[in-house]
């Protein structure tokens, strides 16, 4: 055997992209680089991986991880030594906190020159630290049958671990010596011979996620105390999962509980039976007379902590009821409220009670149900009656608007900060095919356009990214994929020169204009229409709400990246909000003493 380092380095990075592919990863974003010279090259010769190359490494991991939330599959990406590894950080924090399974490969220089003044060189093994599910320090290639099989075992683990429940990040370094490639990579087919290398009966290792599914007395423990609460509510919180809206829904109609659906749940939209599923929950709960008579016996949550901040309050003004968690991974529940953490798949959990409670003679509260529901039914009405009393520009209504127009098959990606907020308040669920996705694991602003890009690189139908405009100038350089890559996508910028969300705190009374604007509204004065000549996009800014629809119409069928300006402004928009929960309020009370 030779021991020629670029021999050695090809042969490695083969084995793990041909393992790669084999279990399923098919899809991989490059950031360009030196180091990772023969990762790249492997990964981008093999037949069954799509490689996207990205310039920018944080924007480069929020469009993987647009990509893996979408299509619920391990997406790669690969980067170079040094600080480009570093800049993956943002996209990998959510990802462990959101669950989605991505596969970071960071070049790295070998041992020796670690810790030495070399060159782009930083302290890579476990950069990510508890961010990511599992961690790996490959060797430096040589060429031993021994180490191809190590490595494509390596490559199956960081799968199998990034798939298993619950869904997230795994992260492989990759150190590798001068020189980084053979002299010479002809013929044309010797990369096929080395794809082949660690596999002589071609077989690949198998590897399948875990699911954890609970066992029958969890199962009938969980049916007991639901057939002896007919007073209990669903909650479900962001993280759409296979199967979870059916079951839900499925459970809900059978003992009567009304299920509040995040609308990141994947409960609020589809065809499943959305008889129980109320979707105004966060502007009637921000009524202590409502709350009040709406408080439950039993709770049972799925998913990550509501975004509605009025419902997580509602759930922490009854400590005292059973607060029921079904999580299969590290419990989400930070206000510590729950007396029971059921480590199970929740979908199984759901179809598993009901299967036991449906022998069971059981009666459910009509009252309770009927209850809740007109309330939901009440604050619709007066939403839509205040709403459409009022022309000015409205980021409440502006949501409504977009969320109503998008044809079954669609994906609506949800700004973090008020776009997400005002979603919940304001999107009403039905019977479409509408995805509705965002960054809710660490809930950042950044990397919002990548995100939504990265489903628009995959998606089979329209992908809209709702955005504030600090976050949309956070991820400019995000905008390049879609010119890159001739993606169709619609980007809404709900511009109000700032940051709106800081102007519904308290520090917005507590402290002096001048010194309020610099720390927290942070305007940028920046134009958004020539962002959107920079990176060649559509662009429209339309002055009505007639207008609005058209253009948004337009976008959805036309090619490429359309950008959609909606300005407002701050003050009026946190008067326009507390007018309409004011409206809410006085609409609920003949409800609440009893008048038809």
């Amino acid at each position: 055997m030779t021991s020629d380092s670029g021999e050695a380095n090809l042969a490695v990075a083969c084995a793990l992209a041909d393992e790669l592919g084999r279990q399923g990863v098919h899809h991989v974003v490059i950031c360009p680089g030196s180091r990772s010279t023969p990762v790249a090259v492997a990964l981008t010769a093999h037949a069954d991986i799509e490689t996207w190359v990205l310039i920018d490494e944080r924007a480069a991991a929020f469009f993987a991880l647009g990509i893996a939330r979408q299509i619920n599959a391990p997406v790669a990406l690969l980067c170079t030594s040094g600080t480009a590894a570093a800049n993956f950080l943002p996209a990998i924090a959510e990802a462990r906190l959101s669950r989605v399974p991505l596969i970071a490969l960071t070049a790295d220089r070998p041992p020796e020159l670690r810790g030495w003044g070399a060159a782009q060189t930083i302290d890579q093994p476990r950069l990510y630290g508890d961010h990511v599910k599992w961690f790996a320090d490959m060797p430096v290639p040589f060429l031993d049958e021994a180490l191809i099989r190590q490595t494509r075992a390596s490559a199956a683990r960081a799968v199998r671990t990034a798939r298993s429940e619950p869904p997230g990040p795994v992260h492989l370094n990759l150190p590798c010596r001068e020189p980084l490639l053979p002299p010479d990579l002809r013929p044309p087919l010797r990369l096929g011979t080395l794809f082949q290398q660690g596999r002589s009966n071609g077989s690949a290792v198998c590897d399948h996620p875990i699911q954890r599914v609970p066992s029958d007395e969890t199962s009938g423990t969980l049916a007991s105390l639901i057939a002896a609460s007919p007073r209990g509510i669903i909650v479900c919180g962001p993280g759409e999962s296979p199967g979870l809206a059916s079951a839900v829904t499925t459970l809900s109609e059978l003992v009567g509980y009304p299920v509040l659906a995040d609308p990141l749940s994947g409960v609020r939209f589809g065809a499943h039976d959305r008889s129980h599923v109320i979707d105004s929950y966060d502007p009637f709960l921000r009524h202590e007379a409502v709350a009040a008579q709406l408080r439950p016996e039993i709770v049972i949550r799925i998913g990550a902590i509501p975004t509605s901040k009025p419902l997580q309050q509602f759930l922490m003004s009854s400590p005292g009821h059973r607060h029921i968690v079904i999580d299969p991974g590290d419990p989400r529940d930070p206000s510590h409220l729950a007396t029971w953490v059921i480590a199970a798949d929740a979908a199984a959990t759901l179809a598993s009670v009901t299967q036991r409670l449906s022998p069971i003679s059981f009666t459910p509260d009509s009252n309770w149900f009927e209850t809740w529901r007109a309330v939901d039914t009440t604050t619709r009405e007066a939403i839509s009656i205040a709403i459409a009393g009022d022309e000015t520009p409205f980021e409440g209504r502006a949501v409504a608007e977009v969320a109503a127009l998008l044809p079954a098959g669609s994906t609506l990606v949800a700004g973090n900060s008020m776009p997400v907020r005002d979603i919940d308040a304001f999107v009403r669920g039905d019977r479409r095919d509408l995805k509705i996705v965002g960054n809710r694991g660490a809930n950042g602003i950044d990397g919002m356009n990548s995100s939504a890009l990265g489903a628009a690189a995959v998606a089979g139908g329209p992908v809209v990214l709702v955005v504030g405009d600090l976050s949309y100038f956070h991820d400019l350089n995000g905008l390049l994929a879609a010119r890159k890559f001739g993606l169709d996508a619609t980007i809404v910028v709900l511009n109000n020169d700032g940051g709106g969300i800081f102007s519904f705190l308290p520090q917005a009374e507590q402290l002096d204009e001048p010194i309020f604007e610099s720390l927290f509204g942070t305007p940028t004065g920046l134009d958004v229409a020539k962002t959107a000549e920079l990176f060649g996009a559509a662009y429209a800014c339309p002055d009505n709400w007639s207008s609005v629809r058209r253009d948004v119409c337009r976008s959805l069928y036309e090619r490429g990246l359309s950008i959609v300006e909606i300005v407002t402004d701050r003050e009026r928009n946190v008067a326009q909000h507390r007018a309409i929960w004011k409206s809410v309020g006085d609409a609920l009370e003949p409800l609440l003493a009893g008048e038809s």
